[in-house]
């Protein structure tokens, strides 16, 4: 899409050099080709270099984008960006295609693809189960009865998901106006399972705003667990049920998650991390540790508190 054209679908006024938008990325992975945006001072560091070809921005920002960076001045960077996002989202169809199909796959008549599917050897998809656009499905993977896979999701070898789970809805994003009305970013990433994996009933995976949500190889998820748009989670994790991560949070390897415990978004969690069951996360945490409570710190120091607070409480009472 033109960058003039799209600047006059969002309200914004250009009058510089047209140039061809492929598609919309962060300041720190858009390409010479890609639009970006600047909302969160954090990020202030990657502007000076951005390869995007335009950055909505604010005007006392611009100066600092690259000389050859289209600055798209506006004091709503993320509305515009939410705005634009519309014109780079996959088109949705109900017209299914043909299936590219390994060796040995055992597909239920009562299974929908859509098109560009790619199939490995020996996988099996029960009844119900939805395939959409340009999704591929490694050798050996097992698809149980009304699955969703949501178009161009890349599900690994050796996997197993179970009934009613959904990979790649739109993460849950939206930009606000001034005067408190919501609107969509659509979301134009995917969502990546590698080999090993194995997700448990009605779990959802969400695909990302851009670039890929990942689940790395060797990851089982319990049943009822929601994974947030641009999560990263790193291998051989486990998490039982009813807990959740919020968006682009990334994990090291082996987390343990426990059931109803919740990790906030934008974090890093460190490998071997241990969060105890109805755990709150609010910060970043180091590697090779477990922790408790809300907000969750280390389990020994969470003890020494809930052992303080019982002694506390039992004097009260005895007063």
């Amino acid at each position: 899409m033109k960058l003039s054209q799209l600047c006059k679908e969002i309200g914004l006024e250009f009058s510089g050099d047209d140039v061809e938008i492929t598609g919309l990325h962060t300041l720190a992975q858009a390409n010479s080709s890609e639009l970006s945006f600047f909302n969160d001072k954090k990020y202030l560091k990657e502007l000076p270099h951005t390869q995007a070809v335009a950055v909505l921005i604010e005007e006392q920002y611009a100066e600092l984008l690259p000389e050859e960076t289209i600055a798209l001045i506006t004091d709503e960077p993320y509305l515009k960006l939410a705005l634009a996002s519309k014109f780079f989202a996959h088109k949705i169809e109900t017209k299914s295609g043909d299936v590219k199909k390994g060796d040995n796959c055992d597909i239920d008549r009562l299974a929908v693809f859509g098109k560009g599917v790619i199939l490995g050897d020996n996988v099996t998809i029960m009844a119900g189960a939805y395939v959409g656009d340009n999704v591929t499905i490694g050798s050996n993977t097992l698809i149980y009865p009304n699955v969703t896979i949501y178009h161009h999701s890349k599900i690994g070898q050796n996997c197993i998901l179970h009934a009613g789970v959904v990979i790649g809805a739109d993460g849950y994003g939206f930009a606000h106006t001034k005067m408190g009305e919501h609107v969509k970013i659509y979301q134009n990433g995917n969502t990546v399972l590698e080999d090993d994996v194995e997700i448990g009933a009605n779990s959802t995976i969400d695909r990302a705003v851009f670039g890929t949500t990942y689940i790395r190889k060797g990851t089982k998820i319990d049943n009822l667990i929601q994974i947030g748009h641009n999560c990263d989670i790193g291998e051989h994790s486990l998490m039982a049920g009813q807990s959740g991560v919020a968006g682009s949070t990334k994990t090291g390897r082996n987390l343990i998650l426990g059931g109803q415990s919740a990790v906030s978004g934008h974090l890093e969690l460190g490998d071997f991390v241990t969060i105890a069951g109805k755990s709150g996360v609010t910060k970043s945490l180091k590697s090779g540790k477990t922790y408790a409570g809300f907000p969750a710190i280390e389990h020994r120091d969470w003890l020494r508190n809930q052992v303080k607070l019982t002694s506390w409480l039992k004097k009260k009472t005895l007063k």
